[in-house]
């Protein structure tokens, strides 16, 4: 019993202890030159609408924290969250890889939409709102499809086409 006392304290004092170290935050204000809105035209305030309440959070550099974020160990698993979500795809810095990227994941996109696989289902338990209707994920779909045709008519064919990964030799 005194053990688990002891136990008992221990973890309430590095859950007090951890509550002082907190991941910086993802919020910039500051419009890249890479930015998607900048570099293939402005996005049409209907679907800025739809990426502001369902897709800019994770991807782009400007997350609208809810007030649980203020609480560790919560803190780390959204930081992780956006970072991951970043990597995948990130529209205040869609510009700043490979053409064939962009045009690669402006593709992936479309699919995810209008497969229902974004919003990611664990954002959907806590963010019941942001769920995409019928007519919001067309329009998505529609822009994406949209930003590929401008990317296409900018860009040579070749330029287009995702190289591939030599083969490894065991």
């Amino acid at each position: 019993m005194k053990f688990l006392k002891r136990l008992g304290l221990i973890l309430v004092i590095l859950l007090v202890i951890i509550q002082f170290f907190h991941p910086a935050k993802n919020q910039s204000t500051e419009i890249l030159p890479t930015d998607i809105g900048k570099v293939y035209g402005t996005i049409p305030a209907d679907v800025n609408s739809i990426l502001g309440k369902a897709c800019n959070d994770c991807h782009s550099n400007n997350t609208a924290y809810p007030w649980y974020n203020n609480i560790q160990p919560v803190a780390w698993w959204l930081n992780n969250h956006v970072e991951e979500g970043k990597h995948h795809l990130n529209f205040s810095d869609f510009a700043h890889g490979r053409v064939a990227f962009q045009y690669k994941i402006l593709e992936e996109c479309m699919h995810e939409v209008k497969e229902g696989d974004m919003p990611l289902d664990s954002y959907l338990w806590i963010h019941k709102n942001v769920k995409l209707t019928e007519e919001e994920k067309q329009k998505l779909y529609t822009w994406c499809e949209t930003v590929r045709g401008t990317i296409k008519t900018r860009y040579p064919a070749d330029s287009l086409v995702m190289p591939e990964r030599p083969h490894r030799q065991d």
